[in-house]
C-alpha cells in the first residue's frame, strides 16, 4: 500500500503520457521523468543520513517538485510536513520546532522566510531550488542514484506518510499524523463520490500544504494527469479550456471568481465533468447559480484533516434539489462515504434522534483518519475513542441520514477555504493596550463565504478605532487571519461559569443566512 509507488506503476504502463503539467512554472512532465524525479528525490535524502520514519519539510507553492517530494516521501519510508507559507513567522518556527524535521526544503521565494526559520530553529539540512535558489536540491537529485529506492518495500500500511497542521488555536498546532492506509481509504472515499474515470484530468486549485492534496494523489493514482495552479479565476477558466480540465475542487469564492470573470460564457468548459465543492460555507444560492453556469456535475465534500473527506451531497442529491426535491438538503453536508460510517451523538455517545432538529456531535469511524496528533499522545486519546473519531462539529441529521452542520466546536472560521481560529485572533487584539476583553466570530460573507468579525469591550477610559484594532491583529497574524470589521460593545454575553457566549454574537448574523459546510 506504499502510496509512493504510484508513479512507479504509471512509469511502467504510459511512460511518454502527461502525469504532471506545472503551470506556473511551464513544465510538462511525462510519467517515466517524474518517476525518475522521485527516485532520486527518495534516494537523495536517504542518502543525507536520514531515516525511516524521520521527517523532511516544504515550503512552497504548488509546483512539480513539490508534488514529488509527497511521492519520494513514501518511497523512501520517510514523512513529509508541509508547511503552510501564508502563516506568520512565528507559527510557522514553532511548527518546525514541533515536528523536529531533519530537514527542511524550500522554493527560493521563500528564501527571508528560511532565513527567519534558521535563525530560531535548528534543523541539520536546508535545500532549496527554484531559479534564483541555491541550486542545492538541484544539486541533491542530480547527483543521487536513479535506482529504484530499497527501502519502498519495507514500507508498511500503518506507517506514518505525511503531517498536515491545523492551525494553532490555543498555543499549540496540532499536526495531524496520517498513513499510507488512511490516504488510501481517503482516496478510495474520493474515487467513489467524484466517479473518477482514466480520462480524467484533475485541476488542483487548492495549496499541497492542505488535505486537498490526497485528492490530486488520488487522481494521479488512476493515471490521470494533473494540472498545478496557483488559483487565479481568469486563468483557472483559460486552463479549463486548453488542458480540457475535467474535475476540480472549488470553494465559495473560487466559484464566485470563476463565474464573474468578463466573458464567462465565451469560454469552453465542456470538458468538465464534475466540480467537487467544500471547505467552507456554500450559500444554496451559490450553489443554484454554478450549475446553472458550468456544464457539469456538483458534489460537496466535508472533510477534516484529521480525516479527510467523511460525508458527501451526491450528483443526484443537487439534481433533485434544485427540481424542488428535498430542496433543503442544499444546506446539509451529504451522508458518509463508502469506506466511512457517521454518526451524530450526545456527550455520552449515544445518537441524537434523527429528527433534523436535536443537535449533537459528529463522530466518524474509518480507515481514512488520521494515527493521531504528534506528539500529543492526551489530545489525541480525546479525539479518537474506541474507534470513533470526534470531530467537535455540531450537527443535527434527518431520518435518511442527511447530515447538517449547526456549528463548530472551537469556533474555528472558515474564510476562503482557510481555517481561522477564534482564540488565536482574540490574543492578537488582547494585546491593544486599549481592550479589555474580546471576542471574534464568523459573519456571512458572499465573496469569502465567512469573514472575521471581532467584538470588542474597551477598558473604561480608553479609546481605540476600528482601523487600530485590525492594525494590532496584522502585526501578529497572517493577513487572512485578521478581522475584516469590529463592532464595540459595553460588554460580552456570558454564561455563568463566565464563558463567553459566542453563538449569541453570531445569530443577528446568520439568522437570514444558511450556513453550510
Amino acid at each position: 500500500m506504499n502510496q509512493g509507488l504510484i508513479p512507479a506503476k504509471w512509469a511502467a504502463l504510459t511512460p511518454r503520457a502527461q502525469a504532471v503539467y506545472d503551470v506556473p512554472n511551464d513544465r510538462r512532465v511525462n510519467w517515466a521523468d517524474f518517476d525518475a524525479m522521485v527516485r532520486r528525490a527518495a534516494n537523495g535524502l536517504r542518502g543525507l543520513g536520514l531515516q525511516a520514519g524521520d521527517r523532511f519539510a516544504v515550503l512552497s507553492r504548488n509546483c512539480v517538485e513539490y508534488q514529488a517530494l509527497y511521492f519520494a516521501a513514501g518511497r523512501a519510508g520517510l514523512v513529509l510536513q508541509p508547511l503552510n507559507w501564508r502563516l506568520a513567522g512565528p507559527e510557522l518556527a514553532a511548527i518546525v520546532a514541533d515536528a523536529a524535521p531533519r530537514a527542511v526544503i524550500s522554493s527560493a521565494e521563500w528564501s527571508e522566510t528560511v532565513e527567519q526559520l534558521q535563525r530560531d530553529v535548528e534543523v541539520e539540512h536546508w535545500l532549496q531550488f527554484g531559479e534564483k535558489g541555491d541550486g542545492s536540491l538541484e544539486r541533491l537529485l542530480g547527483s543521487a542514484p536513479d535506482e529504484e529506492p530499497v527501502w519502498a518495500g519495507q514500507v508498511h500500511d500503518d506507517d506514518p506518510f505525511f503531517i498536515l497542521y491545523t492551525g494553532g488555536t490555543t498555543g499549540r498546532s496540532k499536526g495531524a499524523v496520517h498513513s499510507h492506509r488512511s490516504a488510501a481509504a481517503g482516496m478510495l472515499n474520493q474515487t467513489v463520490a467524484e466517479r473518477v474515470v482514466p480520462t480524467d484530468v484533475y485541476m488542483l486549485t487548492g495549496q499541497m500544504y492542505h488535505i486537498p492534496i490526497v485528492l490530486a494523489m488520488n487522481y494521479m493514482k488512476h493515471g490521470c494527469p494533473l494540472v498545478l495552479v496557483n488559483f487565479e479565476a481568469m486563468q483557472a477558466l483559460e486552463i479549463i479550456e486548453a488542458e480540457r480540465v475535467s474535475a476540480f475542487l472549488g470553494i465559495t469564492t473560487m466559484l464566485n471568481w470563476m463565474m464573474a470573470v468578463p466573458g464567462f460564457s465565451s469560454f469552453d468548459l465542456s470538458s468538465l465533468r464534475n466540480i467537487q465543492y467544500g471547505g467552507g460555507p456554500m450559500p444554496s444560492s451559490v450553489v443554484r447559480a454554478a450549475l446553472d453556469s458550468f456544464p457539469c456535475t456538483l458534489i460537496q465534500g466535508y472533510g477534516q484533516t484529521e480525516g479527510t473527506t467523511m460525508t458527501f451531497l451526491s450528483q443526484e442529491d443537487h439534481a433533485k434539489a434544485v427540481r424542488g426535491i428535498d430542496a433543503q438538503r442544499l444546506r446539509s453536508c451529504g451522508r458518509e462515504g463508502f469506506v466511512t460510517s457517521v454518526r451524530v451523538v450526545d456527550p455520552d455517545g449515544h445518537d441524537v434522534p434523527r429528527d433534523a432538529r436535536t443537535p449533537g456531535q459528529i463522530i466518524v469511524r474509518s480507515e481514512a483518519n488520521m494515527l493521531g496528533y504528534l506528539n500529543q499522545p492526551e489530545l489525541t486519546a480525546q479525539t479518537l475513542r474506541d474507534g470513533w473519531m470526534w470531530t467537535g462539529d455540531i450537527a443535527t441529521w434527518d431520518e435518511d441520514r442527511y447530515v447538517f452542520i449547526v456549528d463548530r466546536a472551537k469556533d474555528m472560521i472558515i474564510s476562503g477555504g482557510e481555517n481561522i481560529y477564534s482564540v488565536q485572533v482574540e490574543e492578537a487584539i488582547n494585546q491593544h493596550p486599549a481592550v479589555l476583553e474580546c471576542a471574534v466570530i464568523g459573519v456571512p460573507d458572499e465573496e469569502w463565504g465567512e469573514s472575521v468579525k471581532a467584538v470588542v469591550v474597551l477598558k473604561p477610559g480608553r479609546t481605540a478605532t476600528e482601523q487600530e484594532i485590525i492594525d494590532e491583529a496584522r502585526e501578529h497574524l497572517a493577513g487572512y487571519q485578521k478581522p475584516r470589521s469590529v463592532d464595540f460593545v459595553a460588554a460580552l454575553p456570558k454564561a455563568p461559569t463566565g464563558k463567553i457566549l459566542k453563538r449569541e454574537l453570531r445569530a443577528p448574523y446568520w439568522a437570514d443566512a444558511e450556513r453550510n459546510v
